[in-house]
């Protein structure tokens, strides 16, 4: 192959972002200056009666190419829409040299024509080549129903005239053509339009492919579309012809579309709904989903009530609510306040705006507060406690009873593909209560157990963790459940059984009792009105008097809270109704101290000191009162001592009353302190290698544990080695080391309402728990001496009676 050049001069037709290659013919607007200018140059130069010729350059965003196209002036005339217009034809191409001079207004310009020349025959990569680009055109002009083009294309035989015939190809960019332009080798210009026929032939079918996919999708909803329509018509056929008015009477989709969903929310529902719609009337799985549809759409996902915040009112319901509990009526007053501070600097943080604006917090929980856990006996009013809270801050309140629960998914829920299930307890809560901002009651936590079903308390975890339970997710649901604006309290009456991890997201309030005069003022702003009611009585037909509400909470009942005291209260006021009824007693009537015997019995409850010096438990050596916590609150615990007949034998300590190991230690260390210090205390210990030692706490069917009985079984050891009794009105409390301290335990307040119960005088405690008697209420230390002490020598001289004093010589302030 070779190129020839032939130098010319010529006008130049400059083409405005428009590339035309050799053997093309294009139409130009004469109403364009520069177009005109050219074309009346050309027309002026001709001679010799041939046609007059243009350089038709590109122009590419104002710079001009390298290379151009001599153009022949074919025609000039009117173009379709009838403005002046002149058709050229492209001859060859032309490599521009430098501007010069010419008659007219038009640009002219020297360039070089170069001419092609190609061997015959073309070799073999050239011939196949050329071939391969017929059948690539043929290809896509077949596509576009171009057969006529098909011909022309098929009959062209040059190679550059060939290549250049990609000019007329729409697709290429104008890049791409005057690439093709300044290609001055034919081969290498019909290669480079094989790679561009190809390039484009494959992103064509690539678009076909998706444009297929598209059109079927479309179809396949069309068609689904129209089977649905078809299959609500055949059901509300079927139904009208059962005789029921709807289709399974609800219609989903309508329903998930119209509630107010969150997004993620609605998302999940619909996907369910399409396969409940897919899913045949015998499938089990339409069941399934039915039920957890229900679920989702009667969740209140976007129902917040509106806190009252009010702090005053909320205490003054905490008072009228509850009599006593002074601590921690101030201590939820104290949560209240905190929480409406926090909501008044959220609400006012956007406002302040600015580079030094606090930050927004962060996710979890917004009130930004631990769980509350309200700890106590049975009967104090925990859950009432919860009751107030909520109606103080205007929420929702809803119990949940966790007493025995032992499978986990009674909080987490159920997989939906067992049989019955249901979601948790928590999603079940939210669900009654109505909002997603409840006052939520977790009852009795400290009775969740664990077994093979897993580990309940494991799952609370994620519920009270303020930085978890804002993704709350329910085995059932499925769906992240947002808890961190629920209010969550707890209730407990001891501790020992919660784990460890678990009670670091609580606060504790201890709720340990009630005094007597609290509990009389309990009993009658609030217990008896109420039981009134329940009789069908009014507070003027039935009286009862202040002695009588005293008697009631000191003898007849003997607990923390006042459960035992309303139910007696409940008993005299049935008797009363009874006797009205059979005509034997008239209305008004006035119940004293002195007529509680006739309608409730006698009292089971009187205290130690009011016995019969013979009757008391202390009246022999051996007995001493210590004092406890149990579930139920603080309570009087008697220590018995004895030794064995030495011609028995049996030397040693033994140990009865369901003890725990703890209390098993408490024995063993205060045998092994009064025999290392049987000298100085004056104590026979010698003769106790001879006898057998028995310690028994009586009610053998109740388990009791603690480090509290130490000086208890000391000093009734002491007592039955000396043969000197154990004060009738002296009760105590504390461990005992192996050197005689006296270490210190915990409870010390239940303990302290558990002997004033008890009718107990004076109580010995551990002198490092002295700080604990700020807790204790006034009321109650006015009524008790108490002694704090360290050492066990002191608890000795306190609670024994002097060796000639009889039994029930009062020990002396």
């Amino acid at each position: 192959m070779t190129l020839s050049q032939d130098t010319l001069t010529l006008p130049v037709l400059p083409l405005d972002n428009e590339v035309v290659l050799p053997g093309m013919v294009v139409p130009l607007d004469l109403s364009d200056s520069e177009v005109r200018a050219a074309v009346e140059a050309a027309q002026a130069a001709a001679a010799k009666g041939e046609k007059p010729q243009v350089l038709l350059v590109p122009r590419i965003d104002g710079t001009y190419a390298a290379t151009g196209v001599l153009g022949r002036v074919e025609q000039v005339g009117r173009l379709a829409d009838g403005d002046p217009g002149a058709l050229i034809r492209g001859i060859g191409r032309v490599r521009i040299g430098a501007g010069t001079g010419g008659p007219g207004a038009a640009l002219w310009v020297r360039g070089t024509q170069v001419t092609e020349q190609v061997p015959e025959p073309l070799p073999g990569a050239v011939a196949e080549l050329a071939k391969e680009y017929k059948a690539l055109t043929t290809s896509w002009l077949r596509k576009r129903g171009a057969w006529q083009v098909v011909d022309r294309v098929q009959q062209i035989e040059g190679v550059g005239a060939l290549a250049d015939n990609a000019g007329y190809s729409p697709f290429l960019s104008t890049p791409q053509r005057v690439e093709l332009l300044e290609t001055a080798d034919p081969v290498a210009r019909l290669r480079l339009a094989v790679r561009f026929l190809s390039e484009h032939l494959a992103e064509e079918e690539v678009a076909e492919s998706i444009a297929k996919d598209v059109q079927d999708g479309v179809d396949k909803q069309q068609r689904e579309f129209l089977l649905r329509r078809q299959m609500e018509a055949v059901r509300k056929e079927l139904a009208e012809l059962n005789g029921d008015p709807g289709d399974e009477g609800e219609d989903y989709r309508a329903r998930v579309e119209s509630a107010d969903l969150p997004g993620k929310v609605r998302e999940a529902a619909l996907k369910e709904v399409e396969k409940l719609e897919r899913s045949s009337d015998q499938s089990p799985e339409g069941g399934w989903i039915r039920t957890w549809l229900d679920t989702v759409l009667e969740l209140p996902w976007n129902v917040r009530t509106e806190d009252a915040y009010d702090v005053p009112g909320a205490k003054a319901v905490l008072d009228a609510d509850h009599a006593g509990l002074d601590d921690v009526k101030e201590r939820i007053t104290e949560y209240l306040a905190v929480r409406r501070r926090r909501a008044a600097r959220t609400a006012q943080a956007p406002a302040s705006g600015g580079a030094d604006a606090a930050p927004a917090p962060a996710t979890g929980r917004r009130d930004g507060g631990a769980v509350l856990a309200l700890v106590g006996p049975p009967g104090v009013g925990k859950t009432s406690l919860g009751e107030s809270v909520a109606r103080a801050m205007g929420r929702e309140f809803v119990r949940v009873a966790l007493g025995g629960v032992r499978d986990e998914a009674e909080i987490r829920g159920h997989r939906r593909t067992y049989v019955g299930a249901l979601p948790g307890r928590i999603v079940r809560a939210v669900k009654e209560a109505g909002s997603m901002n409840p006052v939520v009651l977790l009852d009795e936590i400290d009775k969740v157990g664990s077994d093979f079903r897993g580990d309940p308390a494991a799952a609370l975890l994620e519920v009270l963790d303020p930085a978890q339970n804002h993704t709350f997710r329910d085995h059932y649901l499925e769906i992240e459940l947002d808890l961190s604006d629920v209010v969550f309290l707890a209730t407990a009456n001891v501790l020992d059984t919660v784990p460890q991890p678990l009670l670091d997201r609580m606060d504790v309030v201890r709720l340990d009792g009630y005094t007597e005069d609290e509990k009389v003022t309990i009993a009658r702003d609030h217990l008896l009105p109420r039981q009134l009611e329940r009789a069908g009585l009014t507070s003027d037909e039935v009286t009862v008097t202040e002695g009588a509400m005293r008697r009631l909470a000191g003898e007849y009942t003997r607990e923390a809270g006042v459960r035992s005291l309303e139910r007696t209260l409940a008993r005299l006021l049935r008797k009363i109704v009874a006797r009205t009824e059979l005509g034997g007693q008239e209305l008004p009537f006035t119940v004293d101290a002195d007529g509680l015997r006739e309608l409730v019995g006698r009292p089971h409850h009187t205290p130690e000191a009011a016995h019969d010096p013979a009757e008391r438990r202390t009246a022999v050596p051996g007995v001493a009162t210590g004092l406890a916590v149990t579930g139920a609150g603080g309570d009087v615990l008697y220590i018995e001592a004895s030794l064995a007949d030495p011609e028995t034998g049996g030397a040693g300590l033994t140990l009865t009353g369901q003890l725990g190991d703890v209390m098993k230690e408490s024995g063993h260390i205060a045998l092994s302190y009064l025999r290392s210090r049987g000298a100085e205390l004056e104590l026979p210990v010698g003769d106790l290698k001879e006898r057998g030692v028995h310690l028994h706490v009586p009610a053998g069917a109740v388990p009791k544990d603690g480090p509290s009985a130490g000086i208890t079984m000391t000093t009734a050891l002491a007592s039955l080695l000396s043969g000197r009794q154990v004060r009738p009105d002296v009760a105590m409390t504390g461990e005992v080391s192996l050197t005689g301290r006296v270490l210190p335990i915990g409870g010390v307040k239940q303990k302290l309402l558990a002997a004033h119960r008890a009718g107990v005088t004076t109580v010995i405690i551990p002198k490092r728990n002295e700080p604990d008697l700020d807790d204790v209420p006034a009321e109650v230390l006015r009524h008790l001496t108490v002694h704090p002490v360290s050492d066990v020598r002191t608890v000795l001289d306190l609670a024994l009676t002097p060796a000639s004093a009889p039994a029930d010589l009062p020990l002396a302030a």
